[in-house]
Formats: C-alpha cells, structure tokens, sequence
C-alpha cells in the first residue's frame, strides 16, 4: 500500500512516483526506479468536475498487491516511434481547380459544389482558395462600378452597389461555416465522450490488476483490451498521457503475469507475429511507386503498432523497434527524395512560363489596322496561352505570383485589342444607322410605277449599302433581310410589267431559237467563233421572261463548245462566267448579277480557309523530306487552289466593273 504523504502527492501534483512493496533481495533493483508523468492528464476547464476527477484517480492509485514486481517505466517501448511520427511534414499539392481564372458566377458554382460533394471538415484550403479568388474579383468589380459612379458626376458618400451573385455567395460561406461548426461541435463532444471511455477502461485495468484473480484475470484483460481498441480518437492534448497511463498498466499487468509465465509467453508471442507482420507490410511499402499511398498506409501501421498490439518480451523490444524504424525510414526517405525532385520541377515549369509570359509581353500590335489585323494576333496570343497552360501545374502558392504576371501581360494585350473594338463598334453603329436609312428609303420605293426615277434610285440605293462598312453583328441578318425585301418587291413588279410579251418580243423569241439551232449545227468551233457568237445573240434583242429558259440553253451550248476546245481550264471557266453575268447585265438583271457578286465572294472565303488548312497541315511535315509523297500532294494541292484563287478574284473584278 501507499502511505498517505504518497497518495495526496499523485492527487495534488498528478506527478506521482509509484511504489511497490518488494523483497529484500529485489530493494536494490528497483530503489532507483521511478515512473515520472507516466499517468499525468492536464485537465483543462471547459472539462467536467466528473471527467477531472475520473482522469486524476486514474492516475493516482498505486501498485499495491504484487510482490516481486518492477515497475518499468511505460515509455520503454515507444519514445522512437513517436519522434519518428513527428518526421512527417505536409507537402503542398497542385489546387484541382485554377480558381483565379473563373468568373464570380463560375466561382459560385464551383463553392456550391465544393460544399454538397465533401466532408465540411476536408474542403478548407478549397473553400479558402474560392474565398480568395472571389473577393478579388468582386473587389476589381466594386472598384470599376465605383469609379463609373465619380466619372457620372455621382459623390462617392452616395456610392452604393449591391449583386445578387455577391448575395448567393455569402448564404453559402454562412451555411459552410454552420456545417463547419456543427460537425467540429460533434466531434469536441465525440472526444470527450472517447476520452471518459478510455478512463473508464484504465480504471478497469487498475482495478482488474489489484484483484488479482488468477482464474479470470487473463480473460478480462483481452476482454478490457478489446474495449480499448474499439474507443475512438481523444482530444489531441490528452492523446498521449492516456496512451501512456493504459501502456504502463499492460506492462504492469504482464509483469504480474510471471505468476503464470504460459499466459505471458503466450501473449508476447503473439504480439511478435503481429509486429513482424506489420515490419514486413513496412517493407513491402518501401518499393511502392506511389509515395504518398506509401506514406498514409505508414501512418495506418504506426496507429496499430501503437493502439491494437501489446509489447513483445523485454529482450526482443529494442531489436523489434529497430526493424520498424529501419523500414519507416525508407519510406521517409524515398518521399523526402520525391518532394525534393518536384520542387526541381516546379522550378524549371516556372521559368517555362516566365518566358511564354515574357513572349506575350512584347507582342507588338501598332501595326493592328483591320479586324483581321486583329484576328491574327489574337489567335498568335492564343496559341501562347495555350504553351503557358501546357508547360505544366504550380501549386498554388507556387503559381500566384507567376499567375499575376501572366494575367498582366494578357490585360495588356486585351487593353489594346478592346480599345481598337470599341472604335469599331462606334464605326458600326453609325453605319447601322446609314443602313436603315437606306432601307427606309427603298420600302417607301417599292410599290412606285414611276419606273424610270424609281428603278434610278433604287439602284444608287444598291450601290450606297455596298459602300457602308459592317454593322453591329446581331443587327446585321435582320437589316439585309428587311432590305433584299424591299428591292426584290419592287423590282419583281418592274420585271413583270417589263417582260409582258409583246409582238417584237416574240419576234426576239423567233430569232434566238432559230440562231441556237444554228449554233448547234455549227462547225466552226474557234474561241473567236464563240465570243462572235456571243456578240450576236445579244444583238437579238433580250427575251421576255416566259422565254428566259432559252438563255440558259444558249448558254448550256457554249459551255459545251468551250469544253471542246483546247484552252486552259481557268480560261475556259473565265469565258463561261462572262458570258453568264454579261446576259444578266444586258438584262439589267441587278437581283441576279448582286446574287452572283456573294456567291463569288464566298467561293473565295472558301478556297482561302482550304489554303490556310493545308499550309497549317505541312506544318506537321516540318521534319519530312522535300519529296515525301504526302508533302508533295498537299502542296499541288495548294498551288491547284492558288490557281482557283486567282481566277475567282478575276471573276469579283470582272463583276464590280459592271455598271448595274
């Protein structure tokens, strides 16, 4: 037993030296022995009167019934262990998501989901990153709405600005931070409920111990060891000093086991196999490839090292440890090695980018004149967003810095680029204006039967709406709409009453089938002979419009006579489109001749995107010899459409020197 001046020094100080009864023969052995903090708690205030008081009891109680034991001291097994734990160190990880880049309304999206996928107690460094990247740009926007205020005439005590998205955002930083404090309330509360269990387990040990019934001592005691282990994690604080109380009093138990020595070599035993099991798992993971898999799986082994597995025979503890420690280190070692071959990484990634972002920097855009101008450049700028983004990811307190510079050298590229936009938008809404007036103008003209001023207008109406420059985008189908309306209306009415059949006309109708069937009886089948026979079907006179299908058949039959002669295919197509657009303009047929003018220009858009996509597709051939068969027939291809290229635009020329 303990005499009183021991017992009040393990209540008063929980500093308490446990002392045993011991024979003469074993006084020597154990008068320097001493158990310092083994079983001390620091209660906190916030705990109950009842959990102090079952924490310090379970502290104070002294080894009273066992002769002959020596009490070791409870930290021989585990005071490497816990230094090694402490080895381990929080490595950055690249952020999933490059929040800075999204827009308020993307931020919003990406918390709220963020909130409903995960654990509340796992998403802060996201729900962190969201936070920061959010007030930044609401605070850019703040700062934008306010100076429009003061440029407005408005005083800055009147400023005030208020966003749904800012609203929205804020109910779900609330509701976050409610779930946050309910789950930690929880948990407090599940700790220290684990932390009166794990008392509660001691004081059974003590009390199993001091009882010392040899017939149900052992059954108990894996009884109370199964029960330890099944009692869930404790305040941080406490997580040792209880670990080291239970730990001290297994030692004690097994030392008093040596009355049975069977149970006791029964039960090292089987700790052995179990810690050389975990030993050889440690190993094992010292090859895996994944260092952060092997690195958590570790941590798993220590817990059960520590928490689920007894000690082994005195003799064996140091050797045991060492095994352990020998292949944690490894592990450490390897992930140590790996972190440090990243960071090596991180550093040349870095420089990649500083020099795309230096790249971006100096693009010049004074010579930007056109939108193509523009459009060239925006796509150069592109591609180097691209590089920058392919280089490789920064974690994120890595990548802010770099991040900033990339986004100040874009704004001023931006800048540029929108200045020029905003000229042009103002060109455009002026034109759009000019437009309407124009289509104003051929809706009051479109049902005139004063023909002769009316068609004279009309066309100078046609003539002036070429002449305007592009309008805003979104007005722009709508007006041509409005405006091929009116002209269509109005010169439909002037071709019906102008091609009402009269008797010269029908005589022109005579005339041009009896010169077709010559022409197809003809022999002389000379260029010279097809452009004379051209000249003289329009001196015939032009057909009514119940007659127009003849035109066609003219000209089905000198393309016919065309193809038959040995001239070069761009020529060929040159002398047929001529013929074709000079009956339009004879016919002073302006819808048709307008018609063939954008199916013209359309033909050449089309050929210059095919040009641009084989020039881009020789670009993969860059290393391939100059007489590699794929490199060969692209570019015929290209010189072919070089060639079609030229003869569309003689074709656009040909027509704008029309008078129509």
């Amino acid at each position: 037993m303990l005499d009183k001046n021991e017992e009040n020094v393990e209540k008063n100080d929980l500093k308490s030296i446990e002392k045993v009864d011991v024979t003469p023969q074993e006084q020597k052995k154990t008068e320097d022995v001493k158990i310092e903090s083994t079983e001390k708690i620091s209660v906190k205030e916030e705990k109950t009167e009842s959990t102090k008081t079952a924490v310090v009891d379970a502290t104070s109680e002294s080894v009273n019934k066992v002769a002959s034991v020596v009490v070791e001291n409870a930290e021989d097994e585990m005071p490497k262990e816990e230094e090694e734990e402490e080895e381990e160190e929080e490595e950055e990880e690249t952020p999933k998501v490059a929040y800075t880049k999204l827009t308020l309304e993307e931020l919003v999206v990406e918390l709220k989901k963020i909130i409903a996928d995960n654990p509340v107690q796992k998403i802060k460094n996201e729900v962190e990153s969201v936070k920061s990247a959010f007030n930044k740009k609401f605070g850019a926007l703040i700062a934008e709405k306010k100076a429009a205020f003061l440029a407005d005439g408005g005083n800055v005590i009147d400023f005030q600005f208020s966003s749904p998205i800012k609203a929205e955002y804020n109910a779900l930083l609330a509701d976050y931070k409610k779930q946050r404090d309910a789950h930690y309330n929880d948990l407090d509360k599940q700790l220290n409920q684990n932390l009166e269990k794990r008392v509660a387990v001691i004081e059974s040990l003590k009390n199993l111990i001091d009882e010392a019934d040899a017939t149900t001592m052992y059954k108990n005691f894996k009884e109370i060891q199964d029960t330890w282990r099944t009692i869930g994690a404790v305040p941080k604080v406490y997580y040792n000093d209880t670990w080291k109380i239970y730990h001290h009093h297994v030692e004690r138990f097994y030392d008093l086991l040596h009355l049975s020595n069977d149970f006791r070599d029964l039960e090292f035993k089987h700790n052995l196999e179990e810690k050389l099991n975990i030993i050889k798992q440690a190993e094992a993971l010292a090859n895996e490839t994944d260092v952060n898999y092997a690195a958590n799986e570790l941590q798993d082994l220590h817990k059960i090292w520590k928490e689920d597995i007894g000690p082994v025979a005195k003799e064996m503890r140091e050797e045991i440890w060492h095994k352990f420690s020998v292949a944690t280190k490894k592990i450490h070692d390897k992930r140590h090695d790996y972190f440090r071959e990243m960071r090596s990484k991180y550093q040349e990634i870095t420089q990649k980018k500083l020099d795309v972002i230096a790249l971006i920097d100096a693009y010049d855009t004074t010579n930007n004149k056109s939108h193509n101008d523009w459009q060239k450049s925006i796509n150069d700028i592109e591609a180097l967003r691209q590089e920058y983004f392919n280089v490789g990811k920064l974690p994120y307190s890595k990548s802010e810095e770099v991040w900033q510079k990339f986004k100040a050298a874009t704004k001023k590229f931006n800048s540029s680029k929108n200045t020029f936009y905003k000229q042009e938008k103002s060109e455009q809404q002026d034109n759009l204006e000019k437009k309407i007036a124009l289509i104003e103008l051929a809706e009051s003209l479109k049902e005139s039967e004063d023909w002769e001023k009316a068609t004279n207008t009309m066309k100078k109406v046609q003539s002036d709406w070429k002449k305007i420059g592009h309008v805003p985008r979104k007005f722009s189908d709508d007006i041509w709409k409005r405006f091929k309306a009116a002209c269509n209306h109005y010169f439909d009415r002037y071709y019906q009453q102008k091609n009402s059949v009269s008797k010269e006309q029908q005589a022109v109708v005579v005339a041009k089938k009896e010169f077709l069937e010559t022409l197809k009886q003809s022999k002389d089948t000379t260029k010279d002979a097809v452009l004379e026979s051209i000249k003289a079907w329009r001196s015939l006179g032009t057909l009514p419009s119940n007659a127009r299908h003849l035109e066609g058949k003219f000209n089905k039959q000198v393309d016919k006579i065309l193809e038959s002669l040995s001239l070069d295919k761009n020529e060929i197509s040159m002398l047929k489109f001529t013929n074709v657009v000079d009956g339009y303009a004879a016919d002073n047929d302006v819808r048709r001749l307008d018609s063939e003018q954008i199916y013209v220009r359309k033909k050449i858009d089309e050929v210059v995107k095919e040009m641009q996509q084989l020039e881009n597709n020789l670009g993969f051939f860059s290393n391939a010899k100059a007489d590699n068969p794929l490199v060969v027939n692209v570019r015929n291809k290209i010189n072919d459409l070089k060639e079609d290229l030229q003869t569309w635009k003689q074709k656009l020329k040909y027509l704008k020197k029309l008078e129509y």
